[in-house]
């Protein structure tokens, strides 16, 4: 069918190292070491489930119903599962099926974890699991998020299941975490808030209103606007030079160093640390400028044995090799 997207079914059962299973004794009373294997529940299951008709049927029966209508049952594909996290692996033995949809855009995963003791934090590790298969998903090139679909399958000698399988009930108040992880997350843009609300925020002031406009050309513009945030009390002048640092390090204003000057006179609270740095920066230009004047000087000096070269008739490859001018460079010399 043209219109079929993939589609994927995981059938995952708890393992040796958590408590409650056959394995966890095992180590913990110094059983046979032999018996290495998952418990009898989970193996059993598990190989029943890698057979694609018998996964097809629990499909059938145990999805509801507007979730198994997503999935085309009948392209049961058994896949790798090396996907899982690796601080999952301990929980999870991997049986994996590819399917496809019958119709619309997007891909569906089915997780089956089986369960032979109660897990009160299973919710959440279904949860983990569900991510780890949404981030594989990206991974391989997707632009969307898959559906991925949790089935817990239980047989314990407890009964009914004790837990919720809502991963919101484990949080002390799931009413409002419901409400955090069922809409959007909140966001700060600083970038639609106005420079006179951002003076008001307080400590943050400063840093909000420097990543608000580091990319600007000329920072000299933002100094009115910072000098009062600055003056406001709240930054000590360690955290004012930790700022005068972004800039230099993030900034696009060509005059740093004037920049600086000029805060240090208008913040004298600060003043003396920000105007170590100023000379700091002063120091490190006359150096650069120390260091350019030697490299032109020397540049001038390889020009000028080139053409006393060239005057005495010696072929420019030997004269390129011992000046390391280039063919251009000579060139340029000889007119």
């Amino acid at each position: 069918m043209k219109d079929q997207k993939n589609c994927t079914i995981s059938s995952a059962s708890n393992v040796t190292s958590r408590p409650g299973s056959c394995a966890y004794y095992h180590s913990q009373a110094g059983c046979d070491e032999k018996n290495t294997t998952p418990t009898p529940h989970d193996a059993t299951f598990r190989q029943f489930l890698t057979q694609p008709e018998i996964a097809r049927d629990f499909m059938d029966i145990h999805l509801p119903e507007e979730l198994r209508a997503v999935c085309d049952l009948n392209t049961l594909k058994l896949e790798s599962g090396s996907f899982v996290e690796a601080d999952l692996r301990q929980y999870f033995s991997d049986v994996l099926y590819s399917l496809k949809t019958a119709g619309g855009e997007g891909y569906v995963h089915v997780l089956i974890e089986h369960q032979s003791s109660p897990d009160k934090h299973m919710a959440f590790r279904l949860l983990r699991y569900a991510v780890a298969v949404m981030q594989r998903h990206l991974e391989a090139g997707h632009k969307a998020l898959p559906l991925v679909i949790p089935v817990l399958f239980y047989m314990g000698r407890r009964r009914p299941y004790p837990y919720s399988t809502c991963w919101l009930d484990e949080f002390t108040h799931p009413a409002l975490a419901g409400k955090l992880y069922s809409t959007r997350f909140p966001l700060v843009d600083v970038t639609v808030i106005s420079d006179d609300e951002i003076a008001g925020h307080r400590s943050m002031a400063a840093l909000t209103l420097l990543q608000k406009h580091i990319h600007q050309r000329d920072l000299a513009d933002l100094m009115d606007r910072l000098v009062p945030v600055l003056l406001s009390g709240y930054l000590s002048s360690s955290q004012v030079v930790s700022l005068v640092h972004y800039i230099m390090q993030a900034g696009e204003t060509p005059a740093v160093e004037a920049f600086i000057q000029e805060l240090a006179l208008r913040v004298p609270q600060h003043g003396d640390a920000l105007m170590t740095i100023a000379q700091q920066l002063e120091q490190k230009g006359i150096q650069k400028g120390l260091e350019q004047g030697i490299q032109r000087g020397r540049d001038e000096g390889k020009r000028e044995v080139a053409r006393t070269m060239l005057q005495n008739g010696l072929d420019l490859y030997t004269i390129m090799k011992m000046t390391g001018l280039s063919e251009e460079e000579l060139a340029q010399i000889q007119h």
